[in-house]
């Protein structure tokens, strides 16, 4: 990862800079930060999240979307993250949106590089976010998901799952914490 500028951006200007950039790209309190290059494990683990939860929504027949990573997730005046999947509701956004307002269940799958700001501050950013219910940040090595849901006022509950079922209400998806990982 590579700070690009040393001028502090808004979110508003960061998007129009790194839509004219190569790579994939954040806005870290103002500063742009390229992401680094995805290893094997971490790319299967971001499809197999995506598929999962997209079966999941199927099998609820709720109106809600998965997005893969791409979309931009604007958590503060300066701050925009790219989750590596996120699930939204409600009606389909435009097709050239490149922002998703109101994202429900962000997923996060973790790496060296990332850690720190996985389980900091984009937990923190994400939650800052009254429509965000669900964080799941998914370790591919350990085969884990930490699940950090939003409860009651400003609680949040992180439950650590190596096995069994998921249960992501609202929106009232099920599924199993194996359809996260490829078989082994």
């Amino acid at each position: 990862m590579s700070t690009a500028t040393q001028k502090l951006m808004s979110v508003d200007e960061f998007l129009g800079w790194a839509g004219e950039r190569d790579g994939r790209w954040e806005l870290l309190d103002g500063h742009p930060i390229m992401m680094a290059p995805e290893r094997v494990a971490h790319l299967e683990a971001k499809s197999e999240a995506s598929v999962a939860l997209r079966r999941s929504i199927e099998r609820a027949g709720v109106p809600c979307r998965v997005l893969p990573d791409g979309a931009t997730v604007r958590v503060a005046s300066r701050t925009a993250l790219e989750p590596d999947a996120l699930v939204y509701c409600g009606p389909r956004l435009p097709p050239d949106a490149i922002e998703i307002p109101n994202p429900m269940i962000v997923v996060e799958v973790l790496s060296d590089g990332t850690a720190a700001r996985d389980h900091g501050v984009k937990l923190v950013g994400y939650f800052s976010l009254s429509s965000v219910a669900h964080y799941l940040i998914v370790d591919p090595e350990r085969r884990t998901v930490i699940h950090h849901r939003r409860g009651q006022g400003d609680l949040i509950e992180t439950r650590i799952l190596t096995s069994g079922p998921l249960r992501l209400d609202p929106p009232g998806l099920q599924l199993a914490v194996d359809e996260f990982f490829p078989a082994a």
